[in-house]
């Protein structure tokens, strides 16, 4: 049974750098895994691509030759594979039972009224795959609660819409402590908390908003959010693997992978130990890490990653992966096939 993530946001969220970032992680913990580029826009990826929507359709071809616009010309080329949905499902089994990354453009029609990239992954839902949904949103969008509350409806919208497993994230959190001091404290934020407290702030931000109808229009907003109760945020670093490894191990329980049959995921003792919980972050250690103390925080890793990199030199047996974790240290890389496979027996 293939897993995959759908990795959604706005353009500039981080889409594209994520799936680079997860795919050289997963490679580090000796996951397969591969990424597909739907973005008929991408031309150019980082990752490497194992299919590329660009095969079958471009957009540079669809404004050309059907006069549309660049956001139009997106909906199109959905539209279109929708209709051939035999290429992506050959892709697709090419992959076997790879993990997925699939990287979505930044239209956010697509995945908050336009049906056309729900239909897609309902399809491949029927084919097996156990899709997770990973939306992006830059963590600038804290720093204006009128940016905080839009972004809260385009998440809550999208939830709605796309029906499935799904995970939100703050990119780039490492960013925030440059920013202006937020108000409150980052679990506030990501927590979803009475947005009431937020009110006062809307009205400074800009005169029209202490206007009573806008009072009042931003208030329904914020109760209308509240009364769903469906949207919180995890955070991320793409840079930081200690923040990486945190968000794998919440999309790989939101998606079952964590609890399914280790045989045929391409499983290995590492990827076995890596789902304990000895470091799953709390939400007082993330406003510590990434606000109150984050230089501190960086010297330390800095200096544990030099020293991992001083014993790995020094030790005898060669390949060995530096990590944070005592349980981890010393264990080769898994390379191609350990030999090692582990079964759980279905209860």
């Amino acid at each position: 049974m293939p897993f995959a993530q759908l990795v959604l946001g706005s353009p500039g969220s981080g889409k594209s750098t994520y799936c680079d970032g997860m795919h050289q992680f997963m490679g580090a913990i000796g996951r397969e895994c591969s990424v597909v580029n739907l973005d008929p826009a991408n031309d150019k990826t980082n990752y490497p691509c194992a299919l590329d929507i660009r095969d079958l359709i471009t957009l540079e071809e669809i404004m050309s030759d059907d006069h549309l616009g660049p956001n139009g010309g997106v909906l199109y080329a959905f539209e279109e594979l929708e209709h051939n949905m035999e290429w992506l499902e050959n892709g697709l089994k090419e992959l076997g039972e790879s993990y997925v990354l699939f990287d979505c453009p930044g239209q956010v029609e697509l995945y908050t009224h336009h049906n056309s990239l729900r239909n897609i992954f309902f399809k491949l839902q029927k084919l097996g795959f156990r899709l997770v949904a990973v939306h992006l949103s830059d963590s600038f969008c804290l720093t204006q609660p009128s940016l905080y509350i839009s972004n809260l409806l385009l998440t809550l919208r999208a939830m709605l819409q796309m029906d499935l497993p799904h995970i939100n994230v703050l990119t780039k959190i490492d960013k925030v402590s440059s920013y202006d001091p937020l108000p409150f404290n980052l679990d506030f934020y990501t927590e979803v908390q009475d947005l009431s407290y937020l009110m006062s702030y809307l009205e400074e931000e800009a005169p029209a908003m202490r206007s009573d109808k806008f009072s009042r229009l931003n208030q329904a907003v914020a109760d209308m959010v509240e009364s769903f109760g469906l949207v919180r945020f995890e955070v991320l670093a793409v840079e930081n693997k200690k923040s990486m490894m945190h968000l794998l191990r919440i999309i790989d329980r939101a998606g079952g992978y964590v609890f399914g049959s280790a045989e045929g995921a391409n499983d290995t003792v590492w990827q076995v130990a890596m789902r304990n919980e000895s470091s799953m972050m709390e939400v007082q250690d993330i406003q510590e890490r990434w606000v109150d103390a984050k230089e501190a925080y960086d010297a330390v890793e800095e200096k544990e990653w030099e020293e991992q990199l001083k014993r790995q030199e020094t030790n005898a047996t060669p390949g060995l992966i530096p990590d944070d974790d005592d349980e981890f240290d010393g264990m080769p890389p898994p390379v191609g096939d350990s030999g090692i496979k582990v079964v759980r027996k279905k209860r």
